[in-house]
């Protein structure tokens, strides 16, 4: 975090390590309770022991970073050379990340621009490398905040999950709505809408549901520069088949990645999610 302006994020970006490093982005992680046992995401659990603790119906629960060490982390890039920090996060609707580092923002040493994204995974990854790219170019703070909300404007997210199930019991979905598609055993289609997870769709079973995610990301996608991501928990194989497809339809792809989910969003997905970003340049 050398740059005159450091881009901070969080954990729920999904930003693969190497671009993290070459971008210079720090990522602040937030924490899966299991149990009694508090983790880290990223170093101290993986998407595969979040799976297995959901199919044995343990205790999961989720936790933002506390002000402290947000407070730390800004700390820690002043004390690098920066001059001021973006820090991008997921959206306010979904978690108390945002808040948190509002209030660390308010002791740090430099200005410190907090950004609620509206957004997470790749959604908020692109978001922090458009920024990242901003500063790489002599980008001002100022200009680094532009870039990035010009690009979350523009960004669109869309998921199918197994079961709204998992979403009702972290209360990020209406119960009326979970038990709506248990009770018509419909397979859900959610979109990312004003940075919350709103129901989009609903299809009748699930190789319908993954057709029409497609369909849906194709269409969003349509000729233009975009980049794409495709998230997954613990369906690789399908996430494999979706970004195939996805490569031979959609013409203007840049970047493409395709990635598992780390344990904070899977927690509230359950197992058998498959998301897809697609974010316009």
């Amino acid at each position: 975090m050398s740059r005159h302006v450091a881009i901070v994020t969080d954990s729920t970006a999904y930003l693969p390590r190497q671009t993290t490093e070459r971008h210079g982005i720090t990522t602040v992680p937030l924490t899966v309770v299991i149990g009694d046992r508090a983790l880290q995401e990223g170093t101290e659990i993986s998407a595969e022991a979040l799976a297995q603790a959901l199919q044995k119906r343990r205790s999961v629960t989720t936790s933002r970073p506390s002000p402290e060490v947000f407070a730390e982390t800004y700390r820690e890039a002043a004390e690098a050379g920066a001059r001021g920090i973006v820090s991008l996060h997921l959206s306010a609707e979904v978690s108390g990340t945002y808040d948190a580092a509002v209030l660390a923002a308010k002791g740090a040493p430099v200005p410190v621009r907090v950004v609620d994204t509206r957004m997470m995974g790749m959604a908020l990854g692109f978001c922090a490398l458009a920024a990242a790219r901003t500063v790489e170019a002599g980008g001002s703070l100022d200009e680094a905040v532009a870039a990035a909300e010009k690009r979350a404007a523009g960004i669109s997210a869309f998921f199918y999950v197994d079961t709204l199930d998992y979403l009702r019991r972290g209360g990020r979905i209406g119960t009326a709505q979970a038990l709506l598609g248990s009770a018509f055993a419909v397979k859900p289609l959610l979109e990312l809408d004003g940075g919350r997870i709103e129901l989009r769709e609903k299809v009748r079973t699930a190789s319908k549901a993954i057709a029409r995610l497609e369909e849906i990301a194709v269409e969003r996608a349509g000729s233009g520069a975009v980049d794409i991501a495709v998230h997954h928990l613990s369906a690789p194989e399908r996430a494999a088949t979706l970004a195939d497809r996805l490569r031979e339809r959609v013409p203007g792809i840049g970047e493409f990645h395709v990635s598992e989910v780390g344990a904070v969003i899977g927690a509230h997905t359950g197992p058998g999610l498959l998301a897809v970003v697609v974010s316009p340049r």
